[in-house]
């Protein structure tokens, strides 16, 4: 059925009671097909140890392992040929698509990028589960909106409710994924939104907890809050996390282009080099290998010393410059993670050797780094502060984590390093070149916040230049549906509610987005 003004308009009346039993739906559905993921990734890393166990000191085995590796390389190779938009964690495409900028085909994506992501963390690659589970529990989002013929303005909230309960089921962390869907990826807190991401989120966790259990993702002991004073170490952590945040975005958009845009090796050759690398790491350095989450658990319990602590940190961060550099299959958000916990590690360990700190306060350190390197590079500091909190069921950190969040943003906001998942964004469509093709008869509807800071704070809705192709059909303030006038004047926090047709809807969203952001 042709979606047209009328229709989209008489489906958006009924959108914050559709929602709510649709997000229901979408969580149960994401929720399954993450839960299979995660499982599918534990006994990847259960038959990786056996290997490495198998093969340890013998080099018949070795060299049998090695070849093992070189066709898992071509086959994820071939899967990244067939559909390149499996190629690193899936966030930038998700928010592509949210904007109207990309159209995943979800009956091709999905399934190879299961696939893609078992066969490299199989393989040892220093690569997360989160985007992945993101980027999975959205498609599945989207293929129930497209098997039942919702609209894209529709599809566009269910993909960020499978979002929601992809972080959701992959993490036991059902507030971080309401949050970070609605803070990264929908950039939009409307009740609609909220009420129904919440509901996929909480659905998908319920399901995953009680199949996997209810233990936090890190599990270490915490003495209790940071002594007060000890805060002033807070500023100094909290910059050197900006700056290592910084860093860190330059570093992975330089792998980046190395890899995908001057190196002229066809995906299957260039999978080559991560997992030869993880097979020769796997005989030598082991610990590097994976999400990293053994090297929590080791650093936590006081089982790695500084210099070695020092070494790991940058084996871990170049093995997985490399891995995601590539283009395989997976995300950075659990890796950078436990690069953020080897800097607070670092950090602790270093005060209690030269300056005499108290060895309790070196996990507080770890944890915090962590929320700290996660809001440097991904500029989501809400987002942040939550994951951590569900991640280490500790709430004893809430000041503290807040600061070290604010040191770190600010540092890296002054650094002129932009957000990574935008960053990253901007360069998949760069090497796409054409946008996606579009339903160019249907109507899609667009909310978007007017910001404190925005020119059209103040003015009326006549002395706007808005963009022709665009028609305002609401404004959202304090609960209330304003019809628009032409004296109708705009304040900070009104949620604008734009209609534009399928074909123009990224050009609609950049501009429009300026006027209330700029």
């Amino acid at each position: 059925m042709k979606k047209d003004t009328s229709h989209t308009l008489e489906r958006a009346a009924h959108f914050p009671t559709a929602f709510i039993g649709e997000g229901l739906t979408v969580g149960i559905i994401s929720g399954f097909v993450v839960l299979s993921y995660r499982i599918a990734l534990k006994y990847a890393d259960l038959w990786l140890h056996a290997v490495l166990a198998w093969t340890m000191g013998r080099p018949g085995r070795m060299t049998l392992w090695m070849l093992a590796l070189a066709f898992l390389a071509l086959l994820v190779g071939r899967l990244l040929t067939v559909e390149p938009l499996i190629s690193g964690s899936g966030i930038p495409q998700l928010e592509g698509e949210v904007v109207g900028k990309l159209d995943q085909r979800w009956q091709t994506v999905l399934p190879a990028k299961f696939v893609g992501g078992f066969l490299s963390l199989l393989a040892g690659l220093s690569l997360g589960r989160e985007g992945p589970s993101i980027q999975l529990g959205a498609l599945a989002g989207k293929a129930f909106a497209r098997l039942r013929g919702c609209s894209i303005t529709e599809e566009r909230f269910l993909l960020t409710c499978g979002a929601s309960a992809g972080l959701s089921a992959a993490f036991h962390a059902p507030l971080a994924g309401v949050m970070f869907s609605l803070e990264e990826v929908h950039k939009n807190f409307s009740v609609t939104a909220l009420i129904s991401v919440m509901t996929a989120s909480l659905t998908a966790d319920y399901l995953s907890s009680n199949i996997l259990g209810f233990e936090p993702v890190f599990q270490f002991d915490i003495m209790g809050e940071l002594p007060k004073n000890l805060y002033w170490t807070l500023l100094l952590l909290g910059v050197l996390l900006g700056a290592a945040g910084a860093f860190y975005n330059w570093a992975t958009l330089a792998a980046q282009r190395l890899f995908l845009d001057k190196c002229p090796l066809r995906p299957e050759i260039r999978m080559l080099i991560p997992f030869l690398l993880a097979g020769l790491l796997g005989f030598f350095a082991p610990s590097l290998l994976g999400s990293g989450h053994e090297l929590v658990n080791a650093l936590t319990a006081g089982d790695i010393a500084l210099s070695a602590a020092v070494l790991l940190l940058a084996g871990k961060f170049l093995f997985s410059l490399i891995c995601f550099g590539s283009g395989a299959p997976g995300g950075i958000f659990f890796p950078l993670l436990v690069l953020g916990s080897l800097i607070g590690g670092i950090f602790g360990l270093f005060g209690v050797q030269y300056f005499g700190m108290d060895a309790a306060n070196i996990n507080n350190f770890v944890l915090l780094s962590m929320a700290g390197l996660f809001t440097a590079i991904v500029r989501a500091p809400l987002t942040g502060i939550i994951l951590i909190f569900e991640m280490t069921g500790s709430l004893s950190q809430m000041l503290s984590l807040s600061m070290i969040s604010i040191v770190a943003y600010i540092v890296a906001s002054l650094l002129g390093s932009e957000p990574i998942y935008e960053s990253l964004l901007k360069g998949l469509l760069a090497r796409r070149g054409a946008p996606p093709d579009a339903k160019t008869g249907e109507r899609v509807l667009i909310e978007i916040v007017i910001h404190q800071e925005s020119s059209l704070v103040g003015k009326q809705v006549r002395e706007v230049a808005w963009p022709k192709d665009c028609l305002l059909v609401t404004i959202l303030r304090n609960s209330s549906e304003l019809l628009p006038r032409g004296d109708t004047a705009l304040f900070a926090g009104d949620i604008l509610l734009v209609m534009t047709q399928a074909s123009c809807e990224s050009q609609v969203y950049d501009r429009v987005k300026a006027l209330c952001t700029g």
